[in-house]
């Protein structure tokens, strides 16, 4: 599909089709993506004596995993969606301006996050939970990652800007031959080099390398509609703002996903020891076979959206909207049925021991009890963002986790004789009630913004 076909479909073909063509590759592209997270943990889970330790270790660097992503999507997720409303409004020069100005910023926050991040592993690992035991795994971990962030970086942030010109298929195959790549190397470095965790913390990198390098080749080639130039590199303020002011809602989310990862990891360590937090390991990895093909069924009807919200067509935008909206139930509402009835399954994935498989078992049917309203409500937030309703999404991005999740970890424990019941619960309550609350504010506020578009 060449250029013009891509503008000329947003405006004419029929939604359905349009959202498929468009979130399909993105959500092939987020489940390739979960390998970048999860094949490590698989294979060094099953590390012949250590395995659990090191699994837990290496779990202990989320938070700062989720900081750094969270960063890449500041930029990525405020961006992209700027450049397609100035798209429909037939204003390309602002788009790449846009694009070029996020790719600036996105290597300045590599090199800052990279010093700071590099010099405090070790005193944050601890202060998340790290045991003397675990430490080590962590630490090694932690620190090669955070030297190749500056890839996590431009991967993350820059491709939404492919997505969002309508080039879906690229964008997948940006993930696809990063995850076949981490695949293959992290048996090799783990196992055949005997690096253990060092193994698979340079797998990764050597992946995001591969898939930054894709990303740039393309920005900077013949097929896109924006391209990369060194003109638009310089910082504007009336162009970079604008874009952090509505991505910020996005690095909310994530940032607060660290926060919500050293809640989680600080409270089961008091009330369960290294067996929850563990156990806590395997339940993130799980979650994210759900809230990461949300994200791709969202990133397909984002581009829809705000390309027909800048060409006035508010239709079509009614239309993406609630197609999308039936599509995030009904995926969140299977995903809730089958990891609730299959958890041994999904846990064993894992891990080969007997006593944290049962235990996470048990854990997981709680901690997914509400994971069907998850759909709702990231649908519901994530149009927000497609709208450029920037103050509204970032409330609503803070409602989850900051105002509902982060303080029922704390509170429940204290009404709730099985503490450790009462961490993993506090998750489906704050589900439930976050996805009541956005969906009821995006549906009263809806046409008002077209209206006022």
């Amino acid at each position: 599909m060449n250029s013009r076909s891509n503008t000329q479909a947003m405006e004419t073909e029929k939604i359905p089709r349009l959202l498929a063509q468009l979130a399909i590759p993105a959500v092939v592209a987020q489940i390739i993506n979960l390998l970048y997270n999860i094949v490590d943990r698989i294979y060094i889970g099953h590390i012949s004596g250590v395995g659990a330790a090191a699994l837990t270790g290496v779990g202990l660097f989320t938070p700062i995993l989720m900081l750094i992503n969270a960063f890449a999507m500041l930029a990525g997720s405020g961006g992209a969606p700027r450049a397609a409303i100035s798209m429909g409004k037939k204003d390309n020069k602002t788009a790449e301006q846009i694009l070029g100005n996020c790719f600036a910023l996105l290597v300045l926050m590599a090199i800052i996050l990279t010093i700071i991040f590099f010099i405090l592993a070790p005193k944050l690992l601890t202060l998340f939970g790290a045991s003397a035991k675990t430490l080590p795994y962590a630490v090694a971990y932690a620190r090669i990652y955070i030297l190749g962030s500056i890839f996590v970086l431009i991967v993350l942030g820059m491709n939404p800007f492919i997505t969002t010109q309508g080039f879906a298929k690229i964008s997948m195959l940006t993930t696809i031959i990063g995850a076949v790549i981490n695949i293959i190397l992290d048996p090799i470095f783990i196992f055949v080099f005997n690096l253990g965790v060092r193994g698979a913390a340079i797998a990764t990198v050597l992946s995001q390398a591969v898939g930054a390098i894709w990303i740039l080749r393309f920005l900077s080639g013949e097929k896109t509609i924006l391209h990369l130039k060194k003109e638009n590199f310089r910082l504007q303020k009336d162009i970079i703002l604008p874009c952090l002011a509505l991505g910020v809602s996005t690095f909310v989310m994530l940032s607060t996903e660290s926060i919500l990862s050293i809640s989680f990891t600080s409270s089961l360590s008091r009330y369960g020891g290294d067996i929850a937090v563990g156990a806590m390991t395997i339940i993130t990895s799980i979650s994210q076979l759900a809230t990461l093909p949300l994200q791709g069924i969202c990133q397909g009807g984002q581009p829809i959206m705000s390309y027909n919200f800048g060409a006035g067509n508010k239709d079509r935008v009614k239309k993406a909207f609630f197609t999308q909206f039936k599509v995030c139930a009904i995926f969140t509402t299977l995903f809730c049925i089958i990891v609730t009835a299959f958890p041994r399954l999904f846990a064993g994935i894992f891990s080969n021991n007997t006593e944290l498989i049962t235990y996470t078992a048990w854990a997981l049917r709680i901690y997914m009890a509400g994971i069907f309203s998850l759909g709702f409500q990231v649908c519901c937030q994530q149009s927000f963002m497609a709208l450029g309703q920037a103050k509204v999404s970032l409330l609503l991005a803070c409602l989850r986790k900051l105002i509902l999740l982060i303080p029922l970890i704390f509170i429940l424990p204290l009404f709730i004789q099985n503490k450790v019941f009462a961490v993993f619960l506090a998750e489906p309550i704050s589900d439930i009630l976050a996805a009541i609350i956005t969906t009821i504010t995006f549906l009263s506020r809806f046409n008002k913004i077209l209206d006022k578009e």
